[in-house]
Formats: structure tokens, C-alpha cells, sequence
């Protein structure tokens, strides 16, 4: 990598069988909602007031279109406050939200509200209780396809279950070729999760022919209802496909950033500072970096460090490369960004180098000989590529 040699984000098959060590496996996409994609409890705390907390005699659910349209109305105002659901600074605390919630849920079912059935198990999958969210959505799979798709990723990611990637690519199947109007709206994500299926090939025969057919009905032409995911993926892909086309990489990229792919701005920003897939132009650049960093794309924010390095900005420099080298949960940082954990792993290790170097030297921060050592074996854990192409390029004098 060094001065001349980014690494852009690449995409790698399983070949049919279990995930190689240090190969890439891409994430499903999260359940589609018409109008938000709001979380059940995050709905459920933005509406309660004390009084439905108090669980007065007034509270209601009002059953609609889907989770975004959960909501609850009071007959009465003026209740008595629950004091003992409050956290420290006067918001109710989750454990007590997730069991009104979980209360109203019940209620709800037992007065034969379809929707709630749902509503729970989306409950249980949101809160990481995936054996519950199975068994809520495998009674009502038959009846409501949202139930079906988290079922389908459930199965295909093994979330509750024993891995079944064969029930996922089925579910999937059923989706996208329904003509139900309910089922309208998932049709994008499943044709995702079915070309990552036969990307990886898991649960179908590989085959980057279908996959790439399958991303592009699910990217529609940028369309910003569409498959988000696809369309960055479809960057990713045309980046590593062979041969190469940066081009097409860079109009997905920036499809996807357009509508909101954190992973994409910073992809996109790389590109343009290096000149791939479109010409060199260094304002732009700092723009994708800076705004993606700042939204929490580490590889943007690795890429930052080593823009401040390079031009001699080593104090700016050393001080953003120990906040990023604080990171340490790669897997949470994947799960909050929605990015994927192997460039979250070489945005760290990036920073983690340019730290170790700075000490070693003594440049924006005082001169640490054991502690450049420590950074630099760092580094080396989290991606031997980067380590190792940086390494070279210091050697070279490069940086």
C-alpha cells in the first residue's frame, strides 16, 4: 500500500463450503420496512409516556402496515408516575421497556392482533434472543412474509438454528417470486441475500454470473428504495471482478453513497484520491474521508491518519491514529456501522502502524521506543498485509 498501493475493499467466495480463515463472508440484509427502520423497543420508548409505563387501563396498540407503524395511543393523560422504571437521568430503563413491551405484545396476541404476532418475534430477533424470534416467526411464516424473510436469514446466518443455508435460499425464493402486494417491499433485500447466497456459494451452486444478475435487480439503477447493500456490494465486486472495471465500481459506489452507504463514502473517497475508476481529485476526496470518518467509517479514518502522516501533519496525525487504535471490537464496530469487519480490521491497523511510527520517531507525540514496538505487533495482528506493505513502503522511504 505504502504511497502508491490503496486497498480497496474486495469481495471473496467461500467456494461452497465453510468460510476460509481471513476470507470475507458479506452480511444479510437487515428486514426492509416501508417507512422506517426504526426498532420495535426504540418505537415503543419513543411513545410510552409514564402513564402507559404505569400500565393504565388506556394504553392501546393500533395495529398497521408493519413495525414503523407501531405506536400507542392513550385514553387517559394524567397517570401516576412508575418512578421505579426510571434510569438515572430520568429515562425508563431497557429492562423495564423491554417488559411492558413484551406485555402489551402478549395482550395484543391474545385479542388476535395479527400484527403482534410479528411485533414480538421482531422484539426477540432486535434484542439478540434469536431461539424465541424462531418460534414467534415459524408460527406465522405461512401468513406474513416479513416473518419469512427473518426466517430466511436466520436460517442462512444460523441465528437460533443450526446454519441451514438451503431453508434460506428457499425462503428468499419464495419472496422474490411471490405477486403478493405484502411481500413487494422485501423483494429487493431477498434478491440480495440470494446473489450473496450464490456468491459465497451457500445453499446454491457459486456462481459469480448469478450473483451479479441478482445484485442488479436488487440495486435497481441506484433506485434509494431499493437494495442499498447491493449497490455498494455491486462496487466492491466490479472492483475485484476479472477483468477489473473501476468504473462501474465507482458509479455503484456512488449510487450507494448518494443513498446513505457509509461503507461506500469511504470507498468512494479512496478512489478519488488515488484516482480509480475516475480522475485523481483531492478535495473530493478529503470530502467522502472526512464526512465517512466522522459518521464512523474506520477504514475512511485509517485512510485520514495516513493522508496527515504523509503531508507532514504529525501531531493531527498522532492524536487520530490513538483514538482509532483504542478500537478493539471489531465485530461491534461491523454491527453498528453495518460495514464489513475486515476493512474496519485494516482502517485499525493502519492507524495502529502510523502510531507506532510516529513514537518510533518521535514525531506529534513524544518518542516511545516499547511502546512503537507494542503498536507495531499490533498492526501486524490486526491485518500482516497492511503491516507488511507498510512496512516496505517505510523502508523505501515512501512514508
Amino acid at each position: 500500500m505504502g504511497a502508491a498501493l490503496p486497498v480497496l475493499p474486495v469481495l471473496c467466495c467461500r467456494g461452497g463450503g465453510a468460510a476460509a480463515e481471513g476470507e470475507m463472508k458479506l452480511s444479510s440484509e437487515a428486514l426492509p420496512q416501508r417507512r422506517s427502520s426504526e426498532p420495535v423497543l426504540q418505537t415503543i420508548s419513543r411513545t410510552f409516556s409514564d402513564s402507559e409505563l404505569n400500565k393504565q387501563q388506556g394504553a392501546e396498540i393500533v395495529p398497521q402496515s408493519g413495525v414503523e407503524s407501531f405506536s400507542l395511543h392513550l385514553k387517559e393523560k394524567k397517570m401516576y408516575r412508575p418512578h421505579d422504571c426510571r434510569g438515572k437521568h430520568g429515562n425508563y430503563s431497557h429492562t423495564a421497556l423491554f417488559a411492558r413491551a413484551e406485555e402489551l405484545l402478549a395482550k395484543r396476541i391474545i385479542d388476535g392482533d395479527p400484527l403482534a404476532y410479528f411485533l414480538q418475534g421482531q422484539l426477540y430477533f432486535e434484542e439478540g434472543w434469536y431461539d424465541e424470534a424462531l418460534a414467534q416467526f415459524e408460527k406465522i411464516k405461512e401468513m406474513d412474509f416479513q416473518a419469512l424473510y427473518q426466517l430466511g436469514v436466520m436460517y442462512y446466518d444460523g441465528l437460533g438454528t443450526k446454519e441451514d443455508p438451503e431453508k434460506g435460499v428457499e425462503y428468499m425464493k419464495i419472496i422474490i417470486n411471490s405477486n403478493s402486494p405484502k411481500a413487494r417491499h422485501l423483494k429487493y433485500a431477498a434478491a440480495y441475500n440470494l446473489g450473496r447466497s450464490y456468491f459465497e456459494g451457500c445453499g446454491v451452486k457459486h456462481s459469480d454470473k448469478e450473483a451479479e444478475r441478482l445484485w442488479i435487480i436488487a440495486a435497481d439503477h441506484g433506485n434509494p428504495k431499493a437494495s442499498v447493500k447491493a449497490q455498494s456490494t455491486l462496487g466492491m465486486f466490479y472492483s475485484t471482478s476479472n477483468p477489473k472495471d473501476l468504473k462501474k465500481a465507482f458509479f455503484w459506489h456512488s449510487e450507494a453513497c448518494g443513498n446513505g452507504s457509509l461503507e461506500s463514502q469511504g470507498i468512494l473517497g479512496v478512489m478519488y484520491l488515488y484516482g480509480q475508476g475516475i480522475r485523481q481529485n483531492t478535495k473530493a476526496a478529503l470530502e467522502c474521508l472526512k464526512e465517512a470518518a466522522e459518521r464512523g467509517n474506520i477504514y475512511a479514518q485509517g485512510h485520514l491518519v495516513e493522508y496527515y502522516y504523509k503531508r507532514k501533519f504529525y501531531t493531527k496525525a498522532a492524536a487520530f491514529a490513538r483514538r482509532i487504535a483504542e478500537n478493539d471490537n471489531i465485530d461491534m464496530l461491523a454491527k453498528i456501522t453495518d460495514c464489513l469487519p475486515v476493512y474496519i480490521a485494516k482502517g485499525v491497523a493502519m492507524a495502529t502502524f502510523y502510531l507506532a511510527r510516529c513514537l518510533q520517531l518521535g514525531v506529534g507525540i513524544q518518542q516511545d521506543q516499547a511502546a512503537a514496538k507494542n503498536y507495531y505487533s499490533r498492526a501486524c495482528l490486526l491485518d500482516p498485509d497492511v503491516a507488511s506493505d507498510l512496512e516496505l513502503a517505510a523502508n523505501h522511504g515512501r512514508i
